[in-house]
């Protein structure tokens, strides 16, 4: 997201320094404008699978036993502007599961992954980044949920060009994005419960240059999602691949016509609370995907404010809930942006580092609670594996106590 990256400058440097009612049955709420997207179903034929993950048939994402699924979670910002990220660690995943979240969407940098960034001037590599990825995987996997690693910030093509307090979010990826992708998936390609989200959020490229690469309009080569997905196959990868249209991935209409070849695709749309991206052009831009694809919202939110009956200000709420509600209605999977305690301007679902939701928070953590999304190994958000059938009621609130930092690091200005 880039909506207010200028925030997350100032924001580092002090870093550095009733809920039943809103989804009476369990997740959605009120009826959607258009009718729901009827599933392909998961008959197996042969299917590619990554060890203990999922495959796509239709528009349905199948686990290996064959039941369909969908991904309900939340996104975890910091380590796209930080190499050591900001207050990661176990409990933070546990309480992001006692939500009942089953996945949650890790954003990454790839200049600290890379070695080749260590020869350059800003030394942007940091040798322990894998291996803080691996324990954030690990915390989230053993929490119950899976993960969306998800290329957040890019270089232009140059090694260690990503000045992490600024905006490293580009219009597209580049040359280095290849190597960085195909390290990734060759170091999780037997974790199928790791998904690749190749880039974050696209835009200003045509969709020529989105599938297949060609100038960024800027004096740098683009690198387009045909060749970071044949990056990951390359690597011996079948996880789940996650794609993003343009217009930073809001937009989907140009996919059936520039459709990435290959298998287990999922297409990704990012709704924000802005102009020409309300829910009356929800239809055309990536709802009438769900009939033949599997699409998944990886960021929502809504960075305004408003007044209480009470004159008390609060984080705006209801845009969070009428996304939720369509998704659900057209078969779509969500993860809501972000679990950091940002701000309503981030915008965030927390208040703060104990887990305490703000008011979308209470819209995502009521929908989340309302659902019974199992892992494809069965292990559901929560539980032990094995205990699927658990309730959904079954989570706390409470969590390890921390400060309130941050900003919607990757975007500005304007999604």
């Amino acid at each position: 997201m880039l909506r207010v990256s200028r925030l997350l400058v100032s924001t580092l440097a002090l870093s550095v320094a009733s809920c039943s009612s809103l989804f009476p049955s369990g997740g959605g709420g009120a009826p959607p404008t258009t009718g729901p997207s009827t599933p392909t179903g998961c008959a197996a034929t042969g299917e590619h699978v990554a060890p203990g993950g999922y495959y796509v048939k239709g528009n349905t994402v199948c686990t290996a036993l064959g039941k369909a699924h969908l991904f309900h979670g939340v996104d975890r910002p910091s380590l796209e502007w930080s190499p050591i990220g900001q207050n990661l660690s176990a409990p933070d995943f546990q309480l992001m599961a006692s939500w009942q979240a089953n996945v949650v969407r890790i954003a990454l940098n790839q200049d600290f992954w890379l070695a080749g960034s260590s020869a350059t001037p800003n030394k942007l590599y940091d040798a322990g980044y894998p291996y803080l990825v691996d324990s954030a995987v690990n915390w989230a996997e053993s929490a119950g949920m899976d993960v969306i690693l998800d290329l957040h910030w890019s270089d232009t093509g140059v090694l260690g060009g990503c000045d992490p307090m600024g905006n490293c979010q580009q219009s597209m990826a580049d040359v280095n994005s290849i190597t960085f992708w195909t390290e990734v998936a060759t170091r999780y390609k037997d974790d199928g419960r790791v998904l690749f989200e190749l880039y974050n959020e696209p835009h200003d490229v045509t969709w020529d240059v989105w599938k297949g690469g060609g100038s960024s309009g800027k004096g740098w080569t683009a690198v387009g999602m045909q060749q970071l997905y044949s990056a990951v196959r390359a690597a011996g990868a079948d996880n789940l691949v996650v794609i993003g249209g343009l217009n930073y991935a809001f937009d989907l209409s140009g996919v059936p016509s520039n459709r990435i070849e290959g298998y287990n695709i999922l297409y990704a749309t990012h709704p924000y609370n802005e102009s020409g991206k309300g829910p009356a052009s929800w239809d055309r831009s990536w709802g009438f995907l769900t009939a033949t694809d599997p699409v998944v919202v990886t960021e929502f939110g809504d960075s305004s404010m408003v007044t209480t009956d009470g004159g008390v200000s609060a984080c705006a709420s209801a845009y969070s809930q009428e996304l939720i509600t369509y998704a659900d209605a057209h078969g779509a999977s969500w993860t809501a942006w972000a679990w950091f305690p940002g701000g309503c301007a981030f915008p965030s679902v927390i208040a703060g580092w104990d887990g305490t939701p703000n008011a979308p928070g209470m819209v995502v953590k009521t929908a989340l609670l309302g659902y019974h999304d199992p892992a494809a190994d069965g292990t559901k958000a929560g539980t032990r594996a094995g205990d699927a059938g658990a309730s959904a009621g079954d989570a706390g609130d409470a969590g390890p106590s921390g400060s309130d930092a941050g900003t919607h690091a990757g975007d500005a200005n304007s999604q």
